[in-house]
C-alpha cells in the first residue's frame, strides 16, 4: 500500500533506539524525511547510519534532550515545519510509589506529559495552515491497564491522554489528526527492564519468569518493534485521515477490556 506520505517531513523524538527508532525506520522506508534525536551524538551515529542505508527518505540527526526546552528548541530549529510529529520520551523508572517524592513526580510529568504538549503547541497551528498534519504520542498500555510498579508512568501518561482528548478533534477539519499509540510489552530495552523489575519483585529467576509472563499475553510473545513502527506509519498516512483522538493499543491482546 502506498501511504502517500513520501516527501513529507517528520520529527521523531527520542529515536536513537526502541520504539522511537522503530517509528523513524518505518517512516524513512515510506520515503519520509525524518529528523531523529537523542541526548548525545554517540547515541545517534549508529541509528543515523542504519536508517540512511534503507534509502527512501533522508535522515537528519539533532542532538538534544526533548524533555528540555533547549532540546525542543534545537529540534524545531532544525525542522521548523514538520508534517508529522511523533512524541516520545523515555519512561520513568518502575518502583514503589512510597519511594517517590516531588522531584520524581515532576520529572515524570515533564518528560511524559509536558514535553509532548509543548511540541504540539509549537507545531499544531502550522500543520492546520498547511492542511496536513499527523501527531502521534507514544504513551503506554498502562494508561488503560495500570500496573502498580509503573505509577509514575500511569499518572503522567494518563494526564497527557486527558489533554489530547480535549484538543484532538478541532484540528480534524484541517486534515490534522492527533492519536495516541499505547504499546504493551514490545521487545525493547525498556520492556526488558520492566520485566526484570517484575521478576525481582517476585524473587524469580528472570528467564523462567519471562517465559511464564509472556504466556499470559494472548499473542504468547512480546511485540516486535517493527510491528509498532508499521502501525505508526499507517496512522501517519493519507488513508488514516479520518482517524483522530484515538488510543490505539498495540499489546498482543493483553488489555482485557471491551472499550
Amino acid at each position: 500500500m502506498d501511504l502517500k506520505i513520501a516527501g513529507k517531513s517528520a520529527i521523531v523524538c527520542a529515536s536513537s533506539r526502541g520504539l522511537g527508532k522503530a517509528c523513524a525506520k518505518a517512516l524513512v522506508t515510506e520515503g519520509v524525511n525524518v529528523w531523529i534525536t537523542a541526548r548525545t551524538e554517540e547515541a545517534l551515529v549508529e541509528t543515523h547510519n542504519e536508517l540512511a542505508a534503507i534509502g527512501g527518505g533522508k535522515v537528519h540527526s539533532v542532538v538534544g534532550d526533548v524533555t528540555t526546552e533547549a532540546g525542543r528548541d534545537a529540534l524545531l530549529s532544525a525542522c521548523p515545519n514538520p508534517d508529522i510529529l511523533v512524541n516520545n520520551a523515555g519512561g520513568p523508572p518502575a518502583g514503589n510509589f512510597r519511594d517517590w517524592g516531588q522531584k520524581e513526580w515532576f520529572d515524570a510529568v515533564n518528560a511524559n506529559m509536558f514535553s509532548a504538549i509543548d511540541m504540539i503547541k509549537r507545531t499544531l497551528d502550522g500543520m492546520c495552515e498547511r492542511k496536513f498534519g499527523r501527531i502521534i504520542n507514544i504513551t503506554s498500555v498502562a494508561v488503560k491497564f495500570s500496573q502498580a510498579e509503573l505509577g509514575l508512568s500511569n499518572g503522567a501518561r494518563a494526564g497527557l491522554t486527558g489533554f489530547i482528548a480535549g484538543i484532538a478533534r478541532e484540528p480534524a477539519q484541517h486534515n490534522v489528526t492527533i492519536n495516541n499509540m499505547l504499546p504493551g510489552f514490545i521487545d525493547t530495552d525498556r520492556m526488558r527492564s520492566i520485566v526484570k523489575t517484575k521478576a525481582d519483585g517476585a524473587n524469580a529467576e528472570l528467564d523462567s519468569f519471562s517465559e511464564t509472563f509472556f504466556q499470559k499475553i494472548p499473542a504468547k510473545r512480546p511485540g516486535d518493534p517493527d510491528e509498532f513502527g508499521a502501525t505508526c506509519a499507517f496512522i501517519c498516512s493519507e488513508q488514516a485521515a479520518y482517524m483522530t483522538a484515538q488510543n490505539i493499543l498495540i499489546d498482543g491482546g493483553m488489555y482485557p477490556g471491551t472499550f
